[in-house]
């Protein structure tokens, strides 16, 4: 399943406007992330595994100063060094991101430790 938010496609289950999905749609649920095995953006690591059809590979380390974090709620796409060193709220528009997001890093972000969150 494919939802265009801001202009830019995000796969997923059940993908809201904001980039919420059937797995995360809290207020502060607002960014998708590109995986490194396709390069896609995806509204959680869940919607990964339930629609893409392989495994999930971390976006990798020697590309994080590509845009690969997009905020559903302005539309803005991050490079990775960005989006950690944001502190949970997107540089361009304030929204605030998820800090339960930090949990998982090391699903999205390849070497990064989600105790570094």
């Amino acid at each position: 399943m494919r939802t265009r938010v801001h202009g830019t496609a995000v796969r997923g289950v059940d993908v809201g406007p904001e980039t919420g999905c059937a797995h995360y749609d809290g207020a502060t649920d607002v960014i998708a992330l590109r995986f490194g095995c396709c390069g896609e953006f995806f509204a959680c690591a869940a919607c990964h595994d339930a629609v893409a059809g392989h495994d999930s590979e971390p976006w990798p380390r020697d590309r994080f100063d590509d845009a690969a974090v997009l905020c559903g709620r302005c539309g803005a796409t991050l490079a990775v060094r960005t989006y950690l060193d944001a502190e949970f709220a997107c540089p361009e528009c304030g929204a605030a991101f998820n800090p339960g997001c930090a949990a998982h890093y090391d699903r999205y972000f390849e070497g990064v430790d989600p105790a570094d969150g």
